[in-house]
């Protein structure tokens, strides 16, 4: 059993948006209709001449203390054994619930025409076979390969660093408790196991 998470390393990000696109083709997320389990603020601050740009690479945060899981009043939101928070499809009833009570906008909701769209481009490999509440799951079908998240393989400046919060011989487990890597709205309270190394 292991407790998995995340870093980025906001140093790195040069917001290519290459873990978008490999999350969408590897999920099957609705990009059509804008909709990604992963994306990338990108955020200009400041006035001429000293303008910063900001990019901060966002999804599920996986939380220990979970909103989303509170809120679902079927029981379809659920943690794994590993700590990361899924969705039963079957037992979604599509009432939002969680995409309310998630304080970082991490759900939405995988439509009928979503669903439409999605066995037109994939025909008989579709993975979302009826309207549902999405989010990011870590690929966990990947991870139990022994393969990392797609949007971390792919990441070309390796700012997404993924493994077992609780292995000590982890970079993930090194980065938490060094105290470079911090979570975001720490004042929340939902204890996420995805952080953040500032740029």
């Amino acid at each position: 059993m292991a407790r998995y998470g995340m870093i980025m390393d906001l140093r790195t990000c040069v917001g290519c948006q290459a873990c978008m696109a490999a999350c969408a083709t590897e999920n099957q997320t609705p990009f059509w209709s804008g909709k990604f389990r992963t994306h990338v603020e990108d955020k200009t601050r400041g006035a001429f001449p000293d303008v910063t740009r900001e990019l901060l690479p966002r999804l599920c945060m996986h939380c220990d203390n979970t909103p989303c899981l509170s809120a679902c009043p079927t029981g379809a939101t659920f943690m794994n054994r590993d700590g990361v928070v899924l969705v039963n499809f079957d037992r979604c009833i599509g009432c939002y619930a969680c995409c309310v009570a998630c304080p970082y906008d991490a759900r939405y909701p995988y439509d009928r025409e979503d669903v439409d769209r999605e066995h037109e481009l994939y025909g008989k490999t579709v993975t979302h076979e009826m309207p549902h509440v999405d989010k990011c799951t870590f690929c966990t079908h990947r991870v139990s390969e022994h393969r990392e998240p797609a949007c971390v393989s792919t990441c070309p400046t390796n700012t997404r660093i993924f493994g077992n919060l609780d292995d000590a011989a982890s970079e993930v487990h090194k980065l938490a408790v060094s105290g470079k890597a911090r979570v975001l709205n720490e004042g929340l309270g939902t204890s996420p196991k995805v952080m953040y190394i500032p740029s």
